[in-house]
């Protein structure tokens, strides 16, 4: 699922006002559905059936897991933070999904939220809204440094035990970035004022 500000900034449209008209004609046509899940959070646009044919991916619905929704809204937000600070495009983007369906069946292992390549460099990114096992977490860094060219972990800055493991763990992890979960927020209501 996507926002509707995440389709305005996504697919360039001049204003808000501009992605909402074209949401509407792709509602009224079938091809994208919208639904309230949760209160406070905007509509959640999502493929219809008729739209997954037309462009071609599996037919099966995702489910969108109510917890899940926080978490997958920072993601988009972060990855069109980075596709604008690194002059991306969106194809150039790997998923946690598309990364766990390259893997295959078998074993599920820890993937990044979702990774890039640059002239020729490999980036994954994490985000992380709340602290986890921090035996987890450094494991985490430990295969995200084994993998990747540089790890970016966008953090809120109230996590302060997140950010705490992130810091003690650099020095064995020297491609290690941490972000502020805010300065990218700022940046996107940036982008959607100008």
């Amino acid at each position: 699922f996507c926002l509707a500000r995440h389709v305005r900034l996504l697919c360039g449209f001049a204003s808000q006002r501009s992605a909402d008209r074209r949401l509407k004609v792709l509602l009224e046509a079938g091809y994208i559905e919208r639904k309230k899940i949760l209160y406070g959070i905007p509509y959640l646009y999502t493929l219809s059936h008729k739209g997954r044919i037309l462009i071609g991916v599996s037919r099966k619905t995702d489910k969108i897991r109510v917890e899940q929704i926080p978490h997958d809204i920072a993601v988009l937000d972060t990855a069109i933070y980075f596709i604008s600070k690194y002059s991306l495009s969106l194809s150039d983007i790997t998923t946690e999904k598309q990364l766990h369906r390259i893997d295959g069946f078998g074993n599920r292992n820890h993937r990044p939220d979702f990774t890039f390549t640059k002239e020729g460099e490999t980036y994954c990114v994490e985000v992380e809204l709340t602290s986890k096992n921090q035996d987890k977490q450094v494991k985490n860094m430990k295969e995200n440094f084994m993998k990747y060219d540089y790890q970016k972990w966008v953090v809120p800055n109230t996590q302060i035990r997140v950010k705490r493991i992130l810091d003690e763990h650099m020095n064995a992890y020297p491609n290690t970035q941490v972000l502020s979960m805010e300065d990218i927020l700022k940046y996107i209501k940036e982008r959607l004022n100008e």
